[in-house]
């Protein structure tokens, strides 16, 4: 996506902030069906991860849930507008949320896991709404698209946010200890260096073990929050603290965060971005997934 094609994004991202949600959905859906029969090589990765993931699953069936998924993400782009533009009141009305006060309980230091599913701007931006936070973000390629995306995400109480390239991770750790919540998002194969081969339906994935050595280093707390469309918004759901955690070992906790991934997974199969390439590197031996 070159400049000029991104400002006409934010144009009309912006353009449609005070639409229904209805409008928005019936564009996106017809934005994401073009994007389906043109964006092939993210379509060929989204249907190469659920072949991987569900090997039993008709052909035809991967690809229903693939253009489906296109007509989310495409809404879920559009959604911007309210949520660069709207009022505080009105994000809040926007995503509301499921567990809120074990979103603000902070007696503890807090790890806010958020999984790739497609309104995790939506309930990152709904959590500043509430309280600073520090995450951890992946840079766009396109300057425009990424400028926009951190004015977005930086427009409440200030967040710390760090660009995943070149992170250093003690400016997370200092935030952590300085009361700071870790907004954290926990599956994006970053690569063989540091991380742990972890069963992801039953395919191994290149997992940082991140989750399980800050809990083990700094006594924290691990908060399970996905962020789910629904027809009228979105609905951010925060899940009690996870009891006996960590476990017996870093791989076992590794392993633990996969299987509550996979529970989610299961339950909204079409609005997990499966067009990252999850398992991009492989284990000594293994055949490529792309």
């Amino acid at each position: 996506m070159n400049a000029a094609i991104a400002r006409l994004w934010v144009a009309l991202v912006d353009a449609t902030a005070r639409w229904p949600t209805r409008a928005r959905t019936r564009l996106g859906a017809l934005i994401g069906d073009l994007l389906w029969l043109v964006v092939r090589r993210r379509r060929h990765i989204a249907e190469a991860n659920l072949c991987a993931c569900f090997p039993h699953m008709p052909a035809a069936e991967r690809s229903a849930l693939t253009r489906r998924l296109f007509r989310r993400v495409a809404r879920g782009v559009l959604d911007y507008g309210l949520l660069w533009n709207g009022s505080r009141e009105q994000i809040r009305d926007f995503v509301r949320v499921e567990g809120l006060a074990y979103l603000l309980d902070r007696s503890q230091p807090l790890i806010l896991l958020a999984p790739h599913f497609l309104g995790l701007d939506a309930g990152g931006i709904r959590i500043a709404t509430e309280y600073k936070a520090v995450s951890i973000y992946a840079r766009q390629s396109n300057r425009v698209w990424d400028a926009r995306l951190q004015q977005g995400r930086a427009r409440f109480n200030e967040p710390v946010l760090i660009a995943r390239r070149g992170a250093d991770l003690r400016t997370a750790l200092r935030a952590m200890r300085g009361g700071l919540p870790f907004y954290y998002l926990p599956d994006m194969d970053n690569g063989g260096l540091n991380s742990i081969f972890v069963p992801f339906f039953g395919e191994p994935a290149a997992t940082l073990p991140m989750v399980s050595r800050l809990a083990r280093t700094l006594g924290a707390r691990v908060v399970m929050t996905v962020t789910e469309q629904t027809d009228d918004g979105y609905v951010l759901h925060v899940e009690p603290p996870w009891q006996d955690f960590p476990g017996a070992s870093v791989e076992a906790d590794t392993l633990r965060m996969n299987r509550e991934i996979e529970r989610w997974v299961l339950r909204m199969p079409d609005q997990y971005l499966w067009t990252h390439r999850r398992f991009k590197t492989r284990p000594p031996g293994a055949a490529p997934i792309y």
